[in-house]
């Protein structure tokens, strides 16, 4: 059903505008000027002559209804045929769900001609490495200013997109419009208008589902509670705007391949936020990532200024500076800076539908909102074209700068040596070559940074305007800065909400578990190939066709990639739990053993084909004499089956969480999952099923225990007794972990107290009544003598509370490689710990703990964590395995998968899910 009703005191669009035009001509930076009394906002502008309205465009008026991605791709490939000479739409990238992601670019007549010649200028500013002073010169008098006005990233923050076409059809229609005419006059814009269709998709079908005869502005409606996992995320359920570190997304992906080719000056994340707020621009709230240059928050505040002076001008309430700080690289409003951008994060008040009553009792409507972005994206445009030299040559001097800064400061190049994890390896140079960096790969062996490298090592110079780029993305740890981080602690210390927004540690070599080494000296880059974004190289078979075994060494994500293929393709598969060598070769536990006899009819060919596909050597063996270690047919060496594995999904599980895992498994290494609702699971038969994945959970859908219930525990008892395996991830654990539910023999902690052990009784020091306010039935408490604030403080503090929350931290974890569940896997491994869970080690009668968080001086790799949970989360379980009855639980107390992009655990994922049900009792 399509709404049809519009608020009558919204105002066309063009009228606001009109409140604009009518001041003077802007200066380079402006104060806020007062509302002139005297302004017709009822005016309007002479449109172009053959122009569509935009209702003919949509098939509906401008704020009538929330437009479907259909129309609104419909809407901006009439624009298009309407000013081919004034606009380009391009293409970039596919959606899992098969809808086009575009951009426009608008710009006049002239220089939409000259697009390509445009885009040569940028890429010769773009690399002072290639190019001498003068080509650089010429290109900068001549290039344009560029915006690039990004929207709704998050499918259902809804008004950016049908903004981004009010701003097309504006600046193509208005023929008579000066800021119009100011903004082509020095400037191209870019409009990218839907960052995520298929979110937004969901989001429209499920409003119109709860619509009624007209929109209701009760935010209790059905139409604005949105239902599991909402319209914010994506097909695999990523949140996008997080996907910029790891680019596991096709919308992600192409997005960068765009800003790679035309480097915009300014970049705008459009956003929404709650219906009770107003709206935010630069600048962003501290901290600052220091990786970032002065010259670039300097122009935050010149975007600031320009967007306050039009808001003022209207009327309109904005803020700054409270939220979305600049920290975090990872976000769309981060990524850009790194190329030299100035990237903004711009959030307003959300609608979620049509109409929507605030907290204050005052009505604000979808047309309203759109108007208002429209005016936000335009001041960003103007602003743009208004400074268009000094953005371009802060520009160029960011990227020259980074190689002066390289070649003072170093590292002078990094290194990424082949190792055991070779795919890991290959993953992570492809991915740096995905950020615009320049990586090569060694083709023979040679001495390099103290190390002798073999070939299909990798490296990085570090004298490349990527260089801050490589230092964000590289780095072992970006340190919160100190004046922010005593604040955080002084909070904390009083019970208040920290002020962190986002993670505090992303170093990819960390994450990816990849060994990078820092050169000192420069590295030669003869005899070497340049890495392709995304590009991996193909493995091979060796030995003959007619081998007794073929061997896959072990310990790398091919290996994972492998076996997911091998079993799929109906190949007999077995793995060894201890190393072993044969003819002088050493291969790791974990490596797969595909005797030749039961093999099907054209296996060598097979093999070829998933060798090239999944970058592993398989090696043709024509005896099976192990020189050291268990023979190939001793009990060690094992039979993995395909297993057949079901996914808890939909509610409780927290939104991102069953899309990154089901991601995992079924893009990244080609091993399909069933998705079963939560609900489902805790009644349908699960014979079918040899795995069962419950992902972490979220408190907003009430827990496990709420949709599973006593009955779906026992359900899932009885078949994890009956052979099965269940994986629990994060908030699973806990639920699993209860003392209710007991599924797993393990325990949260309560907070550590004073310095003692996790479960320390004693509140107060001995000056202090330990009894008072115990008893919460009584009307009087004995008194107590205060003597110190720190008496105040004990008292004041809860006596059960859970660990403080961990905003986002990497840390070290220790494995026992001699469990099965370890097969393949590095003795130690990169953990990123959020939220505030900490268990008891598992009692070795009831099961083991396959990997601990390492020692309290060990721990900490990367990020910002609290001291208390340093040493209260020291040598306690991450991945805990319990057998029960005939089938086992397998707990992972933090989640593995998270956003995908902690390419390290991925290998111990596989190995839960993919290895263990053949350590099940369960019959064939």
């Amino acid at each position: 059903m399509r709404s049809t009703k519009r608020s009558d005191h919204v105002l066309p669009f063009s009228a606001l505008l009109t409140a604009i035009v009518l001041a003077a001509a802007l200066p380079s930076t402006i104060a806020a000027q007062t509302l002139q009394p005297d302004i017709d906002f009822r005016a309007g502008f002479d449109a172009r002559p053959g122009a569509p309205t935009i209702e003919a465009l949509l098939g509906h008026a401008m704020g009538e209804a929330i437009s479907e991605p259909d129309e609104l791709a419909r809407a901006f490939d009439g624009l298009t045929a309407a000013f081919p000479e004034r606009v380009r739409k391009i293409p970039y990238a596919t959606s899992w769900q098969g809808r086009e992601l575009f951009y426009l670019v608008i710009g006049t007549p002239e220089r939409i001609a000259g697009l390509d010649a445009i885009r040569a200028d940028i890429q010769t500013i773009a690399r002072p490495d290639r190019h001498d002073g003068s080509a650089i010169e010429a290109a900068l008098e001549r290039v344009p200013g560029t915006v690039w006005l990004s929207h709704s990233v998050h499918g259902n923050e809804i008004a950016p997109a049908d903004a981004a076409l009010l701003v097309a059809h504006h600046l193509l229609t208005a023929a008579d419009d000066p800021v119009v005419e100011r903004i082509l006059g020095d400037a191209l814009v870019f409009i990218d208008p839907m960052q995520n269709p298929d979110g937004r998709a969901r989001f429209v079908h499920r409003f119109e589902a709860s619509l009624g005869a007209e929109a209701s502005p009760d935010r209790r409606a059905a139409e604005h509670d949105e239902p599991w996992p909402s319209g914010r995320v994506n097909h695999y359920l990523f949140d996008l705007n997080r996907d910029w570190l790891a680019i596991t997304q096709p919308e992600t992906a192409g997005r960068v391949d765009a800003l790679l080719d035309w480097y915009p000056l300014a970049f705008v994340d459009a956003h929404e936020m709650g219906a009770d707020s107003t709206f935010f621009f630069a600048p962003e709230a501290v901290p600052y990532n220091p990786l970032l240059v002065e010259e670039q928050r300097e122009s935050l505040a010149l975007f600031g200024h320009n967007n306050a002076r039009w808001f003022d001008r209207l009327g309109l309430p904005y803020f700054t500076r409270e939220i979305f700080d600049a920290f975090y690289p990872g976000y769309g409003a981060s990524w850009p800076s790194y190329y030299g951008a100035v990237a903004m994060t711009y959030e307003q008040a959300s609608v979620r539908g049509l109409a929507m009553r605030r907290e204050d009792g005052t009505e604000w409507t979808y047309g309203e909102s759109v108007e208002r972005y429209a005016t936000a994206l335009l001041a960003t445009a103007e602003t743009v074209a208004v400074n268009r030299e000094r953005l371009w040559r802060a520009f160029a001097e960011y990227r020259r700068s980074a190689i002066e800064q390289a070649r003072e400061e170093g590292p002078r190049a990094w290194v990424i040596p082949a190792q055991r994890d070779q795919r890991g390896a290959d993953r992570l140079a492809a991915l740096l070559a995905r950020h615009g960096a320049d990586v090569f790969a060694l083709q023979a062996p040679r001495s390099a940074c103290g190390l002798d490298l073999p070939a299909g090592s990798y490296l990085v110079p570090a004298d490349q305007p990527a260089y801050r780029k490589l230092r964000v993305l590289l780095d072992d740890d970006v340190a919160l800065p100190q004046d922010f981080a005593r604040e955080q602690e002084r909070r904390r210390a009083l019970d208040r909400p920290d002020e962190i927004y986002d993670v505090t540690a992303w170093s990819l070599p960390a994450m990816f578990n990849v060994d990078v080494a820092r050169c000192a000296r420069p590295v030669s880059r003869e005899a070497t190939r340049t890495v392709e974004a995304d590009v991996l190289p193909a493995g091979r078979r060796t030995g003959p066709d007619a081998a007794v075994v073929f061997l896959v060494p072990g310990g790398s994500r091919g290996t994972g990639e492998f076996l997911a293929a091998a079993l799929r393709a109906g190949l007999f598969v077995q793995s060894n739990e201890e190393p072993f060598v044969h003819r002088g070769r050493s291969y790791p536990s974990g490596s797969l053993i595909l005797p030749a006899a039961p093999q099907p009819e054209g296996t060598p060919a097979t093999l070829d084909r998933l060798a090239a596909q999944t970058g592993v050597d398989v090696v043709g063996i024509d005896d099976s004499w192990i020189d050291d270690g268990p023979d190939l047919g001793s009990s060690t060496v094992r039979r993995l089956h395909p297993p057949r594995v079901a996914l808890a999904w939909d509610a409780p599980t927290d939104i991102y969480a069953p899309g990154a895992l089901r991601f995992l498994l079924e893009r990244r290494y080609g091993y399909p999952v069933t998705p079963i609702r939560t609900a489902t699971l805790g009644r349908a038969p699960l014979d079918g099923f040899d795995v069962v994945i419950l992902p972490d959970a979220s408190g907003r859908w009430g827990g496990y225990g709420r949709v599973l219930g006593d009955a779906g525990r026992d359900h899932l008892a009885e078949w994890v007794g009956n052979g099965g395996v269940l994986v629990t991830l994060a908030g699973a654990t806990a639920w699993a972990a209860d003392a209710g539910v007991d599924l797993l023999a393990i325990r949260a902690e309560d907070q550590l107290r004073d310095g003692g052990s996790p479960g320390d009784d004693e509140a107060v020091d001995a000056t202090i009544d330990a009894d008072g306010g115990a008893d919460a039935e009584a009307k009087r408490v004995p008194g107590t003598e205060l003597t110190s604030l720190e008496d105040f403080e004990r008292l004041a503090r809860p006596e059960d509370e859970a660990p403080d929350a961990v905003a986002g931290v990497l840390v070290r974890t220790e494995v026992d490689t001699e469990h099965w569940l370890a097969a393949g896997i590095k003795p130690t491994l990169n953990v990123l710990v959020r939220g505030d869970r900490v268990f008891r080690p598992i009692t070795r009668d009831r099961g083991r703990n396959v990997v601990r968080f390492a020692g309290p001086d060990d721990l900490r790799v990367a990020g910002y964590l609290w001291d208390e949970n340093r040493r209260q989360l020291a040598f306690k379980p991450f991945v805990v395995d319990q057998p029960l009855g005939r089938g086992r639980v397998i707990g992972f107390t933090e989640d593995p998968t998270v956003r995908a992009y902690l390419d390290g655990l991925d290998l111990m994922l596989l190995n839960a899910v993919l290895r263990a049900p053949s350590y099940t009792g369960r019959i064939r």
